[in-house]
């Protein structure tokens, strides 16, 4: 059933579109969603009751029917929420705004209808006073004027006219009456109200500092997520430089390991070299052996100048070639000796520092 019937005087005079939100009843803390998506929600005035309504049908659903009255208040909680409280259903409502230009106008919207419905309040207050007075007043003037005419007039006087103004103060009593019985009513329906409204705005009071307090629960749970977010932010920057120091010693270990293969080719030619020089080395020996079988001929060949002077000149020059040829193949032996030691001491040398960097390694 809609409720706006088609006969109604009452008309939109603001739309928009909102996700509508209820106050769970069980725990008036959390929002329990009323529709699945954004439905309309629109200002309704009663021109006959003078008074304001916002409505909202989701289908065949009426999930906002609120009657708006001077004392409610709508409370923006967040740049895209607001909400209010409806003591008559009961509940606290909630809009959700697809932009924050929207929910300024709806609470624009709903200040300006508060306002025109407390104007009218005071308007019908007005004339329940007014007419409450002109009650008492005609009800006070009246007995005046029969006592006057009592008092000046004359026993026919009165007898004619003590009738009618009896039956008149009469009906003015009962108009008097009735005024007062309404205006008793009406202080009753009033006190009803503002006794609703107070638990209305108690209620909202209660909604307004749980909100707070989720609010500031939120807050110490964004701080400690953000606590933890640096922490983590912190890690990842010491576990990147360990990764930098892991990919420095990999190059690192590299370098060495180029360095070593290296060291290992050169290792391999100095083998080489040495190999060549252990066979020339066997070469000394011979060449020893050379140069005794010289000498013992040169012994020889002593002993024969003797018998053979004649060929001692011959052989004499013969010999001091020898010599110098001796002494000239001692010479490089000698120096060939030195080399070869020199060569023995480096290799020496190398081999030691090659094993001394495979330990390091």
């Amino acid at each position: 059933i809609s409720p706006v019937p088609p006969y109604s005087r009452e008309q939109p005079i603001f739309t928009t579109r909102a996700h509508v939100f209820q106050i769970d009843p069980s725990t008036k803390k959390n929002w329990v969603p009323a529709s699945k998506q954004a439905v309309t929600v629109s200002y309704f005035y009663d021109s006959t009751r003078n008074s304001y309504r916002i409505i909202s049908v989701d289908g065949a659903k009426v999930i906002i029917n609120s009657t708006i009255t001077p004392n409610m208040t709508f409370t923006k909680t967040s740049q895209k929420f607001g909400q209010w409280a409806d003591s008559r259903a009961n509940t606290v409502f909630g809009l959700g705004f697809p932009s924050e230009q929207q929910l300024t106008k709806f609470a624009e919207k709903f200040q300006e209808v508060k306002e025109a419905a407390k104007l009218a309040r005071d308007r019908s207050q007005e004339k329940i006073e007014t007419s409450s007075n002109h009650s008492q007043e005609s009800g006070r003037e009246t007995p005046s004027s029969t006592r006057a005419s009592s008092v000046n007039g004359t026993d026919d006087e009165k007898a004619s006219h003590g009738g009618p103004a009896e039956a008149h103060l009469k009906s003015e009593n009962d108009k008097l009456k009735i005024a007062l019985a309404q205006s008793s009513s009406n202080v009753k329906k009033w006190e009803t109200e503002l006794q609703s409204l107070r638990e209305s705005n108690a209620r909202l009071s209660t909604a307004l500092q749980e909100s707070a307090a989720s609010i500031e629960h939120w807050k110490k749970q964004f701080s400690a997520c953000k606590e933890e977010n640096d922490q983590l932010r912190g890690k990842i920057e010491e576990l990147e430089e360990q990764c930098n120091e892991v990919n420095k010693e990999k190059e690192r270990n590299a370098q060495l390991s180029r360095r070593l293969q290296e060291l290992e080719t050169e290792l391999q030619d100095k083998e080489l070299e040495l190999e060549e020089l252990r066979k020339q080395g066997e070469i000394i020996p011979e060449l020893m052996s050379e140069c005794e079988s010289v000498s013992e001929q040169l012994q020889a060949a002593e002993k024969k100048n003797k018998d053979l002077e004649e060929k001692v000149r011959t052989l004499r020059t013969e010999v001091e070639e020898n010599k110098h040829r001796q002494t000239n193949l001692k010479t490089e032996l000698k120096n060939f000796l030195d080399v070869l030691d020199g060569k023995i001491d480096e290799l020496h040398d190398f081999r030691q520092g090659l094993s001394k960097l495979g330990v390091d390694n």
